[in-house]
């Protein structure tokens, strides 16, 4: 019997979504046929997410829910507002994330806690919470959104580096838990990738070493072999791999240009 794939209709969750990456992968899961719950901090951003996502997909079911996941009510109240309105989340996409640039001396407390809390803890419950639908039902998808430098140093990007080396940590250690379960967990590790939170990486480079605008994205743009960003749209065809395949679990892959070869 040739194992069950992914079809049509199931009920996604995509963290992050008001913007970059979680709002190419709520556009590619709604384009194939899924409904997609969309979680960011804004409602405004969401709204627009929604519109541009119906506007390419008519058909297209989408639930905007406005939540802040490093707060555990507001992870609790997202996951029920999906729950009351299409039944438990199938496919969780962790794609919330932040990043900054600062020396390792000078990166404060606060900033250490805030990198952790969301780019670690915060996909951590949204994980716990999805588990047990997913394990009743012998089903489910997961994929947190990493980065390269879960594999790797980096200079200036202490805090960072240290919660994406944890999240691929949790990542493979769920996936070993529950490879015997039909629950599959991956992360997606990308290079430097064209978006909002990348726009401010160049605005900080710029002001920190007096290169213009363009001069620092050109330096972001040489980090990947390939000589250039990456795409939102990249990052979301390898979540949608991830989504598509019950074979493969507990992976980091890369989506980098060839930075990082494994």
């Amino acid at each position: 019997m040739t194992p069950e794939r992914m079809t049509p209709g199931r009920v996604c969750l995509v963290t992050g979504a008001g913007s970059g990456i979680g709002a190419a992968v709520a556009g590619r899961l709604a384009a194939r046929g899924h409904r997609v719950a969309t979680a960011a901090r804004s409602r405004d951003a969401l709204d627009a997410v929604a519109a541009s996502i119906r506007a390419t997909t008519p058909q297209a079911e989408v639930l905007p829910v406005t939540a802040d996941v490093t707060d555990d009510g507001d992870v609790e109240a997202m996951y029920r507002a999906v729950e009351d309105r299409w039944g438990p989340v199938e496919v969780l996409v962790a794609a919330a994330g932040t990043g900054f640039g600062k020396a390792l001396v000078d990166t404060t407390d606060e900033e250490w806690r805030g990198a952790l809390e969301l780019n670690l803890t915060a996909p951590f419950r949204c994980l716990r919470r999805a588990l047990p639908a997913m394990l009743e039902r012998r089903w489910g998808r997961v994929v947190v959104i990493a980065s390269v430098v879960a594999k790797r140093g980096e200079a200036q990007v202490a805090a960072y580096t240290a919660s994406k080396h944890g999240v691929l940590g949790l990542v493979r250690s769920a996936a070993a838990e529950l490879a015997a379960t039909g629950v599959t967990v991956n992360a997606i590790c990308p290079g430097y990738v064209d978006t909002p939170m990348t726009d401010h990486t160049v605005r900080a480079i710029s002001a920190r070493s007096g290169r213009t605008l363009a001069e620092a994205r050109d330096t972001l743009a040489r980090r990947q072999p390939i000589g250039r960003l990456i795409t939102t749209d990249e990052v979301a065809d390898a979540v949608g791999f991830c989504v598509e395949n019950g074979a493969v679990t507990g992976q980091g892959i890369n989506v980098d240009g060839g930075a990082v070869q494994s």
